[in-house]
């Protein structure tokens, strides 16, 4: 069990903003939000590496993210509330944003805790809208929402999120022995887990691999409808921007080895997809 004078701030993966394959909480949104974005990201970031420590069991794991729901839900006094969580309970009042998204965010960790394997596409993606979708709901809510509902911000999130899981699937099987990969696509294409271990992606594993792109990219037609229906321009270059860097990055991901090393745009690519998204969101 937890120990009483173990935070659970002490616990880290290593990962932080320089991490992240899109902007976190960039220049581009309104000076008033970016404190409350910046509050946003490390609750998440925190919770996260709770759920994805190599060192805790699954039943301290737990333990730490339910202090996390309790002080997000104001069950906890200051004394006793994680700092990272307490700070984000105290952002939602300000902003008068709801708590469910922390809260389906939290959902979702406590799942990474005792969940290893996805049997099917759909179990994956409702995973993703526990896990994902939850960020842009709560960007959404914070700059006055969308006139196309949540829908593009799911489907853009939940992108994001399976573009990742490939990008960190050799790494997540061998340290935590957590797969994402749908289990029928391993078994469709012939493909093991034990793949995964290899220095070089194998064809069965490549064919599982280019289904869930293509899966990614039917979530992208959806997300393209987002920047159109934002209500704040800003937030709608910021999602136009990180459009470009998921469909960028996804055509990398097509191309190369997702084995043995962490496939990431340059910096480059980066320039070129923030000059484009910017642009293509002020002249929509």
């Amino acid at each position: 069990m937890m120990d009483a004078n173990n935070s659970p701030e002490e616990i880290s993966s290593g990962k932080d903003i320089a991490y992240e394959n899109f902007p976190v909480g960039s220049w581009l949104l309104p000076a008033r939000l970016r404190p409350h974005i910046a509050t946003f990201y490390p609750f998440a970031r925190a919770a996260d590496d709770i759920a994805d420590s190599a060192e805790l069991g699954a039943e301290d794991k737990i333990a730490r993210l339910v202090q996390y729901e309790e002080a997000i839900s104001g069950k906890l006094d200051n004394d006793t509330a994680p700092e990272k969580a307490r700070r984000m309970a105290a952002s939602l009042v300000e902003t008068e944003t709801t708590s469910q998204h922390c809260l389906d965010l939290l959902t979702a960790f406590k799942q990474d805790a005792t969940k290893q394997r996805y049997q099917n596409w759909q179990e994956l993606i409702n995973y993703c809208q526990l896990s994902a979708a939850p960020v842009g709901r709560y960007l959404l809510n914070l700059h006055g929402g969308s006139k196309n509902g949540y829908d593009p911000s799911d489907a853009l999130c939940v992108a994001l999120q399976i573009l990742n899981h490939l990008q960190d699937c050799q790494d997540d099987y061998q340290t935590l022995d957590r797969v994402y990969l749908p289990l029928d696509m391993l078994e469709k294409h012939g493909a093991k887990l034990a793949d995964l271990n290899a220095l070089e992606t194998n064809l069965s594993l490549r064919q599982v691999f280019d289904e869930i792109l293509t899966g990614v990219d039917e979530l992208m037609l959806e997300a393209a409808k987002l920047p159109a229906g934002l209500k704040s321009r800003r937030l709608a270059m910021e999602s136009q921007i990180i459009i470009n860097i998921a469909n960028r990055l996804s055509e990398k991901l097509r191309h190369n080895d997702l084995l043995n090393n962490r496939l990431e745009l340059s910096k480059p690519q980066y320039l070129a997809c923030f000059i484009t998204g910017a642009v293509q969101a002020l002249f929509r």
